[in-house]
């Protein structure tokens, strides 16, 4: 989990606050049932300490103490209500005192004896005892009475235990209720942002015509979507330039270098020129040529980029072309000494246009026996993988240096130096041309080095769809001659 993420901040935030505001809610309803039971329970022992001083205690010296008494024990009834009733004489002495309650919450013998003035009152709470008691004087004929009436507080105890019970579950159900809401809610929130994020991963330079889905919520995320569709507008119109600008300079280009090139070849075929003039213009020649082989290749680009190199789609076995193409150039690997092999599995059938995949062999065998010492082997390999045509070109160079691997299909990168500790002349746009051929053949190319040493390139193409004829044909021959050796 990503604890820095928008994401994750908005339901911690979220979540927070609806705890906070459960939590004060839970706490101000506890307090505010418990001051209602409080006061609910105060009152009521008021009235019936009064209701005791004036309908009972005013009229004593006509009824009786025992008539007193009698009254309190059958009207109040303090024990089977779980209360607790106590009248004590001016002089101190209890004229009545209650039994111990049916509920045995408190026992009458341990409450203590107040004694307050007339027009004072005291409320205790007797925690011990689970008892709430009012002690109120009245004065009666000159003497004062002392009345102390009591509840239970077990049943207000109880009600607020199965409160906070009942109000946790709540709560907590309504705080996971309303974090998954939040979360749900704001994983909504986020899903245009998603669509836009996968939207524009799958936008190359290839695509940049695509544009980005604007979601219908005219808020900052369908501004910032315009936003970024206008800046691919205009990284598209850029980029449109520089392809048409280095189409254009490329094909204006080939005339002049091959009227150069042509001249500067009658020219060195003159006799009468000094060897040392022959030599330099020998040297312009060369370098002319190289000139025109890069202007070819970056107008090859141009229009591999532009989707119109690619002419001719057909369906045919890329095992047989490599093999073809290797068999051709295996003179270059013998120059130097190189064993080559070709290994490849039968009917390895790929669609897409032929002559560029034979250009995209003929780079990479280029490109490993350049860097392979002499004396060394180039393999070239093609099989089935996963339901993909696979070509493996292996060399026995020094490889590829780790920093430079992610590089190599770059144009105009040149690891040359890396590899050899030398430049030899290249352009730098033969590993590029095979990076966009095979992409737009919707193939996939790498490169790593082979932990038996030397550098190993991986085509992987879509294999065409298999035919019954080729079915019949799958399966049992594999070619594995050398196709030169020195």
């Amino acid at each position: 989990m990503n604890v820095r993420s928008v994401r994750f901040r908005l339901v911690t935030w979220y979540a927070s606050v609806l705890v906070v505001l459960c939590a004060a809610f839970g706490v101000y309803t506890y307090l505010s049932l418990q001051h209602y039971l409080a006061s609910a329970l105060e009152e009521s022992l008021r009235r019936r300490a009064r209701q005791i001083g004036t309908s009972l205690l005013l009229g004593i010296s006509r009824t009786g103490e025992a008539f007193v008494a009698e009254q309190l024990r059958s009207f109040y009834a303090p024990e089977l209500n779980n209360r607790f009733i106590r009248v004590s004489r001016p002089d101190g002495s209890v004229l009545y005192v209650s039994g111990t309650p049916g509920d045995l919450s408190f026992e009458p013998t341990r409450v203590p004896t107040v004694r307050l003035h007339p027009g004072e009152e005291r409320l205790t709470s007797l925690a011990d005892e689970h008892l709430l008691l009012l002690s109120m004087p009245f004065a009666v004929g000159g003497s004062v009475f002392m009345v102390e009436v009591g509840s239970s507080t077990l049943e207000s105890e109880a009600l607020l235990r199965g409160f906070v019970l009942t109000l946790g579950l709540g709560l907590s159900v309504l705080l996971l209720l309303g974090a998954g809401g939040g979360a749900l809610l704001i994983e909504q929130a986020f899903a245009p942002v998603h669509r836009v994020t996968e939207a524009a991963r799958e936008i190359t330079s290839r695509n940049l015509s695509q544009r980005l889905p604007v979601p219908r919520t005219a808020d900052e995320v369908a501004h910032l979507t315009l936003a970024m569709n206008e800046m691919i507008g205009r990284l598209d119109e850029a980029l449109q330039h520089a392809r048409r600008f280095t189409a254009d300079a490329s094909h204006e280009l080939r005339t002049p270098l091959t009227v150069m090139r042509g001249g500067l070849e009658s020219v060195v075929r003159d006799t009468t020129l000094r060897p040392g003039v022959r030599a330099r213009l020998g040297t312009v020649l060369e370098e002319t040529e190289r000139l025109a082989r890069i202007v070819e290749d970056l107008l090859a680009m141009s229009r591999l980029e532009a989707g119109e190199a690619l002419l001719e789609r057909s369906r045919f076995d890329l095992a047989r072309l490599v093999a073809s193409t290797t068999e051709q150039m295996s003179l270059l690997a013998e120059d130097k000494g190189i064993e080559v092999r070709c290994l490849g599995d039968a009917a390895v059938e790929v669609e897409g246009d032929q002559a560029r995949l034979r250009q995209v062999v003929v780079n990479l065998f280029d490109n490993a026996v350049k860097f392979t010492p002499r004396g060394g082997r180039v393999w070239l390999e093609t099989h089935r993988r996963g339901g993909r045509a696979v070509l493996e070109v292996t060399d026995t160079g020094p490889g590829i240096p780790e920093a430079a691997l992610p590089r190599v299909f770059e144009r105009f990168f040149r690891a040359d130096a890396m590899r050899t500790g030398h430049a030899d002349g290249g352009s730098g746009l033969g590993l590029a041309i095979v990076r966009l051929i095979v992409s737009a053949h919707g193939g996939t190319v790498g490169a790593h080095n082979d932990p038996s040493g030397g550098c190993r390139v991986t085509v992987s193409l879509p294999m065409a769809p298999v035919s019954a004829e080729a079915g019949a044909r799958e399966g049992s021959r594999r070619r594995d001659a050398p196709v030169g050796t020195a």
